[in-house]
């Protein structure tokens, strides 16, 4: 996707603010029933394509207005995803900013999950 210099530019601030893991990492990290909760923030027509095991779904246009709805533990380790990482950098600095203190950015997001040939949950 070509995304737009402005887009590019408010993406790169809030990627440098952010934590950030790979999918190696987070593969890892499921395998060891590490205690996190996966949320991706793509749109709802991107998550009924397939989405990563053991995710939630709160989109990037909600989730900022759902999410003390449902995780009101402001110290879980919350991981994001989106396409590629840049929707998952925006939204991990925003919850941030409302008080969450681990959120982590996936870099590559669904994209690189994919393209490694890990697992995917699909639309039966």
């Amino acid at each position: 996707m070509i995304h737009s210099k402005e887009f590019l530019a408010i993406a790169t601030k809030a990627s440098e603010q952010v934590a950030h893991t790979d999918i190696a990492t987070l593969k890892d990290w499921q395998e060891q029933q590490r205690d996190f909760l996966l949320i991706d923030v793509r749109e709802d027509h991107e998550w009924v394509k397939g989405h990563l095991p053991e995710a939630i779904h709160l989109s990037k246009g909600i989730i900022e207005r759902d999410i003390v709805g449902r995780v009101v533990d402001f110290e879980r380790i919350l991981v994001l995803y989106c396409g590629g990482g840049f929707r998952s950098s925006m939204a991990s600095a925003n919850l941030q900013q409302m008080g969450y203190n681990n959120v982590i950015s996936l870099d590559g997001g669904y994209t690189a999950w994919k393209n490694a040939g890990y697992s995917l949950v699909t639309p039966i």
